[in-house]
């Protein structure tokens, strides 16, 4: 899910980029990409990862049976 999102503000991030815009307060298109690396980031530590997965419910459990 965290990918998804940071597909899309990387996206915004360029678009504000091409156009040349600054969004008051700061934001700028480097600004998105920063924050769409942290988010991709964030999901390749497994933040994001969602499921509900108890005892040996994990992919190394099930590749011990």
């Amino acid at each position: 899910m965290l990918a998804i999102v940071a597909a899309i503000v990387f996206g915004l991030g360029f678009l504000l980029d091409l156009i040349g815009v600054r969004i008051p307060g700061g934001f700028s298109g480097m600004t998105f990409v920063l924050l769409g690396l942290t988010l991709l980031a964030l999901h390749q530590a497994g933040v994001g990862t969602a499921g509900i997965r108890t005892g040996s419910g994990n992919w190394r459990g099930r590749a011990r049976r």
